[in-house]
């Protein structure tokens, strides 16, 4: 199989051209149910099956959960600097270093599929409470050098946590494992 697709099995994140209030609300749902599914998806793997790469020369499962509750905590955080301050520069992390930690590399993935459950109910409250005005609102990405809106970037985490639940679940596939 082409690394590509391992790399990207639902291909990269696509912005609309027009972001709508149906196309945002789908999004806060794909949020919204995250933990469950990727609590679904990984709650009866064991060690051997979260030791294992998505890809070759990729982070294995057990990192990839613990990447997920890194990324989505810095992403409420990003949320409420760009709803409570104005044009906020966000901080930027170094995702790859991160997951060499022994807390993402090692640690069973019980304490970040808790971190998740708990921050998406905290994100998805504040999702469904945004006004058009706070949609419009922006954080600038310094690594990147740009602007994003507060209803682009939910874009961008609803694909993500497909991305990611999309990964598992391709392992679990080639591999199959149920």
């Amino acid at each position: 199989m082409e690394i590509e697709k391992l790399k990207f099995p639902i291909g990269k994140f696509d912005k609309p051209t027009t972001i709508t209030k149906n196309i945002v609300e789908q999004w806060i749902d794909d949020i919204s149910t995250f933990p469950a599914r990727l609590t679904g998806e990984v709650i009866n793997l064991t060690d051997e099956q979260l030791d294992t790469e998505y890809r070759p020369n990729g982070w294995t499962i057990r990192q990839v959960i613990h990447h997920c509750a890194d990324s989505h905590m810095n992403s409420l955080t990003r949320l409420k600097l760009a709803l409570t301050e104005d044009e906020p520069t966000i901080k930027p992390y170094f995702e790859e270093r991160w997951a060499e930690l022994v807390d993402t590399k090692n640690m069973p993935i019980q304490s970040s599929l808790k971190i998740l459950e708990g921050v998406h109910e905290r994100w998805t409250a504040l999702l469904k409470n945004l006004t058009d005005e706070n949609y419009k609102r922006v954080f600038i990405h310094p690594e990147q050098g740009m602007k994003f809106r507060v209803d682009e970037n939910i874009g961008v985490y609803a694909w993500h946590c497909h991305h990611h639940l999309a990964h598992i679940t391709e392992t679990k596939k080639r591999h199959n494992w149920k």
